[in-house]
């Protein structure tokens, strides 16, 4: 595990350190396409088997339920829902987009997959390819020796779809190269196949792997025949690894209404239109209680690659931040979701809702009386959450009864847009990009940094132009409905929808904020860009954001060995948590632009760049001699050594005044105690070299990445 925990703690140490470009171990390659209608969103008409539409009533279901529904998803702004279906007994019922999110569009369903790769599981054991009790390490026999065979001995197919094979390599393991299937069978073990449950989308992975093993196939291929083609799946796609393995545990963009046929397929025992198409017994198998799960994840357990609900019966197909498939087997009854929540397991507010209106003691009947009034009710409330109702304003985020118009009046909205009108201002700081973080490291696709922020004008029109790397992205702003258009970030291709709102800080300045929403994933990109003369000041943010990625980073901080050690003699010591300050400014990032004068050639301070060269080379200097010196010593001390100048040369270039000097002190403290600790972070002598190795990498990390001023980051989930 020494060189994933090295390439996790360098993506880490890259992103604060503000490097851009191409920073992670895993080589790029783009894959991911449009949306493959077009510019216009798709109708239902231009699905393959839609399923039939029918009024609430016909089905027992009440409208002014569903509408009530709708309204406590759309009062919460934690959830930031997106899309909503809900069917029974095969018949759509309620179908809403929230604006700026299109009703229809494909959407990231992150871990929500990992239960379509168990029905192919199910498939290939119902050919006689595979059993459940197959080692592991057997089907990939021509990757045997003599480490993992002693390793894996006892991990079985099994353990993999009940997330009880305690491997080690997990969701870090992405960054970490190209052959994950080699990191897995070369990874140790974290508890004891078979009882411990331990969830990793890396088991996922591997189910994957073992179907291209098997057959030769990728895992789309293999269910192309099985699944897509006889459900008339097709506005589909999944993501594959480096070594063209589908990824299988996260990287599906499926919508809805698919989704939901993969829900009423269990539903009916696996059986479509006639044709079984997953295997009776393994339905009831998988979707039956295997193992108790931790409280936080789940109150009710998991089966194989999926969990379970809170009626009798019931499952779900869960994806972390709010993509969710439940199945009510009482009820016949699937409900479909996609949002940008803040959760990311099954014990969270959204699905907290979805229980208070679907589970408990709700028994509806089959059918119910006419409700015309219900009935159009609820379509005033789906044509207003989607923003189609005209003369009345969308509904904001945060509350149905704190609704607020979007109108601005025009003269000064037309007047703010005249005076943006050709301005471009010049970045001093080009490591932040459009792409959220989270979707940089999920789909190894790392920003160039924008170094130039531009505007242009087209009537009442505005038009935002970043300057990226080598490209230009340019988008057009709405004000009243967020205006959506497909970006290429490096050849993969995602739909934005970008709605944007002037207003005036309490010092005067003109302030414009954007959300730039990724339609097709759970995250937006937000800035909020202050005017003040010839100066441009920009405050990025993200959601899913700040407090999802310290969970995800917080729990890289417990798995112990030389990453978790890097990582907390940063993070833990006393009084201020410098890791914490390092994140915040890596996710919120706060930047500066100049106006540039359209009529002067633009030309580069020598003197400033003479200075800031000369500074580099002085950090240069100082961090070849901490690690000559590190080396004299023994390599226990080294490591200590190094990390303790490291940290502090981190945080002088990044966070500055009185905490730096608290900083500081918390470093010495640090570098005072590492005696007391080396026998717990250097475990024999056959690691000596790795560390060395780990201090040289550090060293020209850190040393590359010193003339920049603020920061960028994010690594792994315990959940895709």
């Amino acid at each position: 595990m020494a060189k994933t925990e090295l390439a996790v703690a360098e993506l880490i140490w890259n992103m604060i350190a503000r490097k851009t470009g191409n920073v992670g171990k895993v080589d790029f390659f783009p894959q991911k396409p449009a949306f493959p209608f077009g510019e216009g969103f798709p109708g239902r008409e231009e699905a393959e088997q839609p399923l039939e539409r029918a009024i609430p009533e016909t089905q027992g279901i009440s409208s002014a339920r569903i509408a009530a529904f709708l309204k406590d998803l759309a009062l919460h702004e934690s959830i930031d829902i997106h899309q909503i279906m809900l069917v029974r007994n095969g018949k759509v019922i309620c179908e809403c987009g929230f604006a700026p999110y299109p009703a229809g569009m494909w959407h990231a369903s992150y871990s929500m997959c990992k239960s379509i790769t168990g029905m192919a599981i199910g498939m290939l054991i119902a050919e006689g390819k595979l059993k459940l009790g197959d080692k592991v390490i057997d089907v990939f026999h021509t990757r045997k020796n003599l480490f993992n065979i002693f390793r894996l001995k006892d991990v079985t197919v099994e353990n993999l779809l009940d997330m009880t094979s305690c491997v080690s390599f997990n969701e870090t393991g992405i960054v970490s190269g190209n052959d994950w299937v080699r990191g897995y069978l070369e990874s140790g073990l974290a508890g004891v196949p078979g009882r411990d449950f331990e969830y990793n989308s890396m088991n996922t992975y591997m189910l994957s792997a073992m179907i291209t093993e098997i057959t030769g196939e990728s895992l789309m291929e293999y269910l192309r025949p099985r699944l897509w083609e006889p459900m008339g799946i097709r506005r589909i796609f999944w993501e594959t690894c480096p070594k063209g393995i589908t990824k299988g545990g996260w990287g599906l963009f499926i919508c809805p209404e698919d989704a939901a046929k993969l829900g009423m397929l269990y539903l009916q025992n696996g059986n479509w239109k006639g044709e079984q198409l997953v295997p009776e017994e393994w339905v009831r198998t998988s979707s039956t209680l295997h193992m108790e799960t931790p409280s936080e994840m789940s109150s009710y357990g998991y089966g194989y690659q999926m969990w379970m609900g809170g009626r009798e019966g019931s499952f779900n197909y869960n994806g972390m931040l709010g993509q969710d498939v439940l199945a009510y087997r009482d009820l016949n009854m699937v409900v479909v979701t996609n949002a940008g929540s803040k959760e990311l397991f099954q014990n969270c507010v959204l699905l907290g809702i979805v229980k208070k209106y679907f589970e408990g003691d709700y028994n509806p009947p089959s059918r119910l009386p006419d409700d015309l009034r219900s009935q159009i009710m609820l379509q005033h409330v789906i044509e207003e959450m989607e923003g189609r109702r005209t003369g009345l304003p969308v509904i904001e985020k945060g509350g149905w009864e704190k609704r607020k118009a979007v109108y601005i009046r025009s003269t000064l909205r037309q007047n703010r847009i005249h005076y943006l009108d050709g301005k471009t201002y010049e970045m001093e700081e080009k490591h932040v990009g459009l792409m959220p973080l989270m979707m940089q490291v999920f789909h190894n696709n790392f920003t160039d940094g924008i170094g130039k922020i531009g505007f242009t004008a087209a009537g009442n029109r505005l038009f935002i132009h970043l300057f990226e790397g080598e490209e230009e992205i340019s988008l057009e702003i709405g004000f009243v409905k967020a205006a959506a258009a497909n970006v290429s970030f490096h050849g993969d291709i995602y739909r934005l929808g970008v709605k944007g709102e002037f207003s005036t800080d309490e010092d005067g300045r003109m302030v414009l904020k954007i959300d730039f929403a990724f339609l097709e994933e759970a995250c937006r990109r937000k800035v909020k860009l202050y005017f003040d003369g010839d100066t441009l000041e920009a405050h990025w943010d993200e959601t899913p954001g700040k407090e999802v990625i310290m969970e995800g980073l917080d729990s890289l901080t417990d798995i112990g060995g030389k990453m978790g050690f890097l990582l907390n003699t940063i993070k833990e010591s006393g009084g201020i948590d410098v890791f914490h300050i390092l994140v915040e400014r890596t996710v919120q990032p706060v930047c500066t632009g100049r106006l540039i004068d359209p009529n002067v050639e633009v030309e580069k301070e020598k003197g400033t760049e003479t200075e800031m060269q000369e500074a580099q080379d002085a950090v240069q200097d100082t961090l070849q001699n901490t690690a000559q010196d590190a080396v004299q010593d023994t390599p226990q001390k080294a490591v200590h050594k190094f990390v303790g100048d490291a940290a502090q040369k981190i945080v002088q270039n990044i966070v500055g005044g009185a905490v730096q000097k608290t900083v500081q002190n918390i470093v010495e403290d640090i570098v005072q105690n590492t005696e007391d600790t080396e026998q717990n972070t250097v475990e024999n002598t056959t690691e000596e070299n790795t560390q060395v190795s780990s201090l040289t990498a550090a060293q020209n990390v850190l040393a590359d990445n010193t003339h920049n001023k603020e920061g960028e980051h994010v690594s792994g989930w315990k959940s895709c």
